[in-house]
């Protein structure tokens, strides 16, 4: 479940803490589904690893300047994530460095 954005979350968003990102696939139906949007913390990962069940933005592998929203599904002790879709008929699994990741998806905007 990703909680809708509350009057906390919308404040980060309006300081610049929070980034907004539109869903464009359907990798991750049905939690999210094409034109959604979520807010996401940028700097969730400065000192903390991500854990298993968490839903991040990072970018995609093979298309530069394309992001992508996955969930955690194993961080590997080698400085690894691995990550995939809701959806597993309409989602491909990646494999990135850690350091990869842009944020942790914090809730649905609005």
């Amino acid at each position: 479940m990703l909680p809708p954005t509350g009057l906390l979350e919308l404040l980060r968003w309006l300081l610049r803490r929070r980034k907004r990102y539109r869903v464009t696939g359907n990798s991750m139906r049905p939690l999210l589904v094409p034109g959604d949007e979520v807010l996401a913390d940028p700097n969730a990962y400065r000192g903390r690893a991500p854990l298993v069940g968490e839903i991040v933005v990072a970018p995609h592998p093979h298309t530069p300047g394309l992001k992508i929203i996955k969930r955690v599904a194993a961080v590997h002790p080698d400085g690894y994530v691995h990550l995939r879709g809701d959806n597993p008929d309409e989602s491909t699994d990646y494999t990135l460095p850690v350091q990869a990741l842009l944020a942790r998806v914090t809730s649905r905007f609005p």
